[in-house]
């Protein structure tokens, strides 16, 4: 399975209190083409775009069992094996809105995009991490290493917040910028000493012989959250069928704990991994439920808060220099939508 990451900044381009545990959510409470984007008109289908992680993944559940039609809306659900391209295609129009963290929402609102949140499919709970070799038993012991990770990415993100909180820099490292599944595979081959990939590349990264996650996003609580992001136009002018699909994703949530065998075959087959495979994410990932949506939406003073996240995001990506302008947070989120849910 090669999908690179959900997590793209501007310069390279122009990834969720109820875990997702599918134990708890199945057990018992779960590219980019070239064409001309159509006119948008009341009756066009609303264009979703989606990528490999498992906050993103419900979707196809919701597709294949009608859930888009019964909530009386037409979707066209398009999947990206690159999620660098949902981007481009959502920012180029081609899309009406795209599954994408809240880290690269904000800087490609930096980059002079015009998008809006409406949904939090999940927060990333492990499921992002640096995994290092054998020997490497602490943040510090990075110095003078090779790092790899995709430039940009979320990884690259919760790379830079590790060194950080270790009282280290990116210079204190040697990275190595490679693509998400190329990142995984030189690390598994010996040619560098540590990696940050995102599920499911972790399980391959830790085939190496002694290897070890160092430190994931559990680490940092409401540092890597996933959402729908739509375009602020296509919000503004289609609310009644915005409505309509954010209703649709919480009644997937309701098909996927009520029939949980069948939900989490369609899971596992859009992801290419084993239903056993796909299980292991569970705790890595935090499903929102529809109640977290609309706490999650007010202002705070915790990541808890997606406006205070937002604003701590901000001044580290502009610190960093992965956002080189501040952005306009001030339209960032529109919590009708999940205030209206039913």
């Amino acid at each position: 399975m090669t999908a690179p990451s959900r997590f793209r900044f501007p310069r390279l381009r122009l990834r969720r209190t109820t875990s997702l545990l599918l134990t708890a959510l199945l057990g018992g409470g779960l590219l980019v083409g070239c064409q001309q984007p159509p006119a948008e008109t009341s009756a066009s289908p609303v264009r979703i775009g989606y990528s490999a992680w498992p906050g993103w993944i419900p979707w196809k559940v919701t597709e294949e069992k009608g859930l888009f039609e019964a909530a009386g809306v037409p979707v066209t659900l398009q999947w990206f094996d690159g999620y660098l391209d949902s981007i481009n295609a959502l920012n180029a129009g081609q899309l009406d809105c795209n599954s994408q963290t809240l880290g690269d929402t904000i800087s490609s609102i930096a980059g002079g995009a015009a998008l809006t949140v409406v949904l939090t499919n999940d927060n990333s709970t492990g499921n992002d991490q640096i995994i290092a070799a054998e020997g490497i038993k602490s943040v510090a012991d990075l110095k003078g290493k090779k790092v790899a990770a995709e430039e940009g990415t979320v990884d690259h993100y919760l790379l830079l917040l590790g060194l950080k909180k270790a009282g280290l820099s990116a210079s204190d490292i040697t990275f190595v910028p490679l693509e998400t599944g190329a990142a995984a595979a030189a690390f598994v081959a010996g040619q560098v000493d540590a990696v940050g990939v995102f599920a499911p590349f972790t399980t391959q990264a830790l085939k190496r012989p002694g290897s070890t996650t160092l430190f994931s996003s559990k680490d940092f609580p409401g540092s890597i959250s996933d959402h729908l992001v739509c375009r602020t136009e296509f919000v503004e002018k289609n609310p009644e069928q915005l409505q309509k699909v954010v209703n649709a994703w919480f009644a997937t949530l309701a098909e996927i704990k009520a029939n949980p065998a069948p939900s989490l075959a369609i899971l596992a087959a859009r992801a290419g991994v084993s239903e056993a495979e796909y299980t292991e994410y569970d705790a890595g990932t935090t499903i929102f439920t529809l109640e977290q949506n609309r706490q999650a939406m007010k202002p705070g003073e915790t990541m808890d808060s997606l406006p205070f996240a937002a604003a701590q995001i901000s001044t580290f990506l502009q610190e960093v220099g992965l956002a080189k302008t501040p952005p306009d947070l001030s339209k960032l989120f529109d919590p009708r939508f999940v205030d209206a849910a039913q």
